[in-house]
């Protein structure tokens, strides 16, 4: 179930949610990496027509994990240069992040080690983060790996971004399309698995505040 914007949960559901942690997922990385696709097509199973660069939009979904329901709330941010002073805004009670990079661009693959751990765990140190390829479905695509051997370059592997989110210390690595929707509710499973994690104590302390 996802909430539009002025929808609400039934009463019966605000009752036993009430009393539960909902955790608040935002979503980094490069611009024109697909993370406005993610999350349109995770919340909407549809994928989006054309390219919208973001600035801040925010969602809120009902996800199961076992028998219980979570509220689960993502935060979409802009990933160009002319945003990093404003975007840290979005930050603040940030549970978990999302660090997203295109397995068909090395370019926004290294940005998640020399620009976005650095930036989130600066400003939210203790926060789970996972490390997200997007647009997997483009992988194994002709004319895209023509035009990055053209640059003598490659599409990045699975196994480069396991080694990565072992070097920088990410929850996991994990890869998803938003067109084809493979493995995309993983992500945001893995998502709130990481941000309801223990002890309950740590959690508390750790959740991102701007200072």
């Amino acid at each position: 179930m996802v909430l539009g914007p002025g929808e609400q949960h039934s009463n019966k559901t605000c009752a036993t949610l009430a009393d539960k942690f909902e955790p608040l997922c935002v979503v980094v990385g490069d611009g024109a990496v697909g993370k406005t696709c993610l999350l349109i097509s995770y919340t909407t199973n549809k994928f989006p027509s054309e390219y919208v660069p973001t600035v801040f939009d925010n969602y809120a979904v009902t996800v199961m994990i076992g028998d219980e329901p979570y509220t689960l709330g993502l935060f979409d941010t802009a990933g160009q240069e002319d945003y990093d002073r404003l975007r840290p805004l979005s930050y603040p009670q940030t549970d978990v992040f999302l660090v997203c990079f295109s397995v068909t661009s090395p370019a926004s693959f290294e940005n998640v080690r020399e620009k976005w751990f650095p930036e989130v765990h600066h400003h939210c140190p203790g926060v789970p983060c996972l490390i997200v390829g997007t647009q997997v479905d483009l992988r194994d695509d002709p004319s895209v790996r023509e035009k990055l051997a053209k640059q003598k370059m490659q599409p990045v592997r699975r196994e480069d971004g396991e080694r990565m989110a072992k070097d920088l210390g990410a929850v996991k690595y994990v890869e998803c399309s938003a067109l084809t929707q493979y493995k995309l509710k993983d992500v945001f499973d893995e998502a709130i698995v990481a941000a309801l994690e223990p002890p309950a104590h740590k959690k508390k302390k750790s959740r991102c505040v701007l200072l």
